[in-house]
């Protein structure tokens, strides 16, 4: 072989040998946490004067237990016991993260008496889903947002996303507000019976209202007006947690339904009970959280590239 053969193959070995050590590697895919932490919502909690406590965030086994019969009679014995806490829950396909997170209160109540017990129960659980698509970026990006209000389902998309009405009409836009630097969806919740939608001018605080914050510290407020308290996020699938208790009939009446005997029974949903009562016979109940890529999929337009297969999904 010549030298300038010699010399061109040394110089094509090189540059590959550059190219393994020098080239950037794929960042690293974040922990379901560290996601859940970077998309949390700014989340605007109203509230009612004559209990506003009633609507504070808790946790599930905020008296020390899993007993969902007694949440109601206990959740106004130590309100320093109902401390900000959000669950969440994290699957993936090819190209998105479907995060949910859900809210907890001990009681869906009413200022005026229901005798008949029709107008309230034990427990209440409503949230949100998010879509995130996966660009490169460490955390994604965010292109839309479906809420449980009760049982209908509420559809949002933030300024430029490319998503557009599908079978259901979006039914407005998300406002994002900077938190650590980064912006976060912002969400309303009602006071009492707590039906969960995207924050609008309209929204507490109007007066009265609690803002949580995804602080990383389970805070509670310091009255029925607090305008910056902090919740942690829980997983959904942690040990010993809401997944894992799922056939446990100490806090479930049946799958994905609590136990409550106050107003009336069982009549709240964890995520994987969450229906829209008109969305379909094809998205059954609980797909909100246990196949968000089927739902968001019929929901909207404009998706692009865009998987069902799940690379993790812990529902199943």
């Amino acid at each position: 072989m010549s030298r300038l053969p010699r010399i061109a193959a040394l110089a094509a070995a090189l540059a590959t040998v550059g190219a393994t050590v020098f080239a950037p590697s794929a960042a690293a895919a974040p922990t379901d946490l560290a996601l859940a932490t970077r998309w949390a919502p700014i989340h605007y909690q109203d509230t009612d004067s004559s209990d506003y406590d009633a609507d504070y965030l808790s946790r599930i086994d905020f008296d020390g237990e899993w007993n969902t019969l007694n949440n109601w009679e206990d959740q106004d014995d130590s309100v320093a016991r109902l401390t900000g806490t959000v669950y969440y829950s994290v699957v993936e396909t090819g190209t998105h993260w479907f995060l949910t997170y859900s809210f907890y209160h001990p009681r869906d109540w009413i200022d005026i008496p229901d005798p008949f017990g029709l107008l309230t129960h034990e427990n209440d659980m409503e949230g949100v889903l998010l879509t995130v698509r996966k660009d490169g970026s460490a955390y994604g990006s965010l292109e839309a947002m479906v809420t449980v209000a009760h049982t209908d389902f509420y559809s949002y998309v933030p300024p430029g996303s490319p998503y557009t009405d599908g079978r259901e009409n979006i039914d407005g836009q998300i406002q994002m507000q900077t938190y650590d630097g980064l912006p976060h969806p912002t969400t309303y919740q009602e006071a009492k019976g707590h039906g969960c939608y995207a924050k609008n001018a309209d929204h507490a605080p109007d007066g009265d209202g609690v803002v949580y914050y995804p602080s990383g510290t389970a805070e509670v407020p310091s009255g029925g007006t607090d305008s910056s308290v902090g919740y942690t996020l829980v997983d959904v699938f942690a040990a010993n947690g809401m997944w894992a208790r799922r056939n446990n009939a100490e806090t479930y009446a049946s799958f994905g339904t609590f136990r409550g005997d106050n107003g009336k029974d069982n009549a709240a949903n964890a995520p994987w009970g969450w229906d829209d009562g008109n969305d379909g016979g094809d998205i059954p109940r609980g797909y909100l959280a246990t196949d968000p890529a089927y739902l968001v999929g019929q929901y909207f337009g404009g998706k692009g590239s865009f998987a069902t297969t799940y690379t993790g999904n812990l529902f199943r």
